[in-house]
């Protein structure tokens, strides 16, 4: 059996060490970390979201400030929300939910967060400062990954890396922060050809397709590392004809590839627990920022 890269065990870990550093800076400064996060509309994943990271804050001591608003809200309206929080001492990371309902301009919001408050590392400035190897906060999902990587002591300096997929959510930063750690980095996306051959070179496949169980054992080397980013909810048949419970699955087969993968992440419970720990750590960080207390988490951060 491949080794199981299980992210909810760390983050378990890492949000103890959190609980604990805020306790530390509680003896010192009057208020605790604050993250803020704007949903706009009501698509449902994005409630189960908003409410898993509102009951991360609550269990390590972030004040978590929650603002929905209706999918018919302004552009301008939005902008003002955002300027409200930039200027809001309580608050020391923003977040905004994606994906935003139709006619609402997903970059011209995140251009206004102040990027001292991005919680998501998806300014344009801290993505240039994370091409640039400046620090700062990191996007989430890719910073999650790093963390998971580094804590079961997978190598990356030298190894042929494969990212499946561009967004600047995932793609994008996963492979600068690879390239950082000295991996040598492809990226393939859905204009890639032959991408059973580029995959199966990789000795670690970072799949962020979106599409539900398209890798399977034959697009992976043998004895490669794989990170599933993908989840998906899949509706469940019963052999009466009516529908069961719906399951959740990633973008690899993870039964199938736990056959040739050394070791692997299972959906859930691998890279989604860090995305949320990764949104508290830069909520932490930016607070003992704000507040003058000092650095203490940035191991964590690629």
């Amino acid at each position: 059996m491949p080794l199981r890269l299980d992210g909810k065990k760390l983050a378990e870990k890492i949000e103890k060490r959190l609980y604990s550093r805020i306790s530390v800076g509680l003896e010192h400064v009057r208020r605790p970390p604050g993250l803020a996060v704007l949903r706009i509309g009501d698509d449902p994943a994005s409630a189960v979201y908003v409410s898993n990271k509102a009951k991360a804050c609550k269990r390590i001591g972030i004040s978590s400030f929650v603002s929905h608003l209706p999918p018919d809200s302004s552009q301008e309206d939005l902008v003002k929300k955002i300027h409200q929080l930039n200027a809001d001492e309580r608050v020391d990371g923003i977040l905004l939910q994606l994906p935003l309902p139709k006619g609402i301009q997903e970059s011209a919001l995140l251009a206004e967060i102040d990027p001292e408050k991005d919680a998501d590392g998806l300014h344009a400035l801290n993505l240039g400062k994370l091409l640039k190897g400046e620090p700062g906060p990191r996007s989430c999902t890719p910073a999650g990954v790093m963390a998971l990587l580094a804590h079961n002591q997978i190598p990356l300096a030298g190894q042929r890396a494969v990212v499946v997929g561009r967004s600047i959510l995932v793609g994008q930063p996963m492979a600068l922060m690879l390239q950082a750690a000295n991996a040598t980095v492809t990226v393939a996306h859905s204009k890639t050809r032959d991408l059973v051959k580029l995959t199966k070179q990789a000795d670690l496949l970072i799949v962020a397709a979106g599409q539900p169980l398209l890798i399977g054992s034959e697009y992976v080397k043998s004895g490669a590392t794989v990170v599933d980013v993908g989840i998906h909810r899949l509706a469940g048949e019963s052999t009466t004809g009516g529908k069961n419970k719906a399951s959740l699955c990633g973008d690899v087969r993870f039964e199938e590839v736990s056959k040739v993968a050394s070791a692997i992440t299972p959906v859930p419970g691998g890279v989604g627990p860090m995305t949320v720990t990764m949104l508290l750590v830069n909520t932490v960080m930016r607070w003992q920022d704000h507040c003058g207390l000092s650095f203490s988490l940035s191991d964590l951060v690629p």
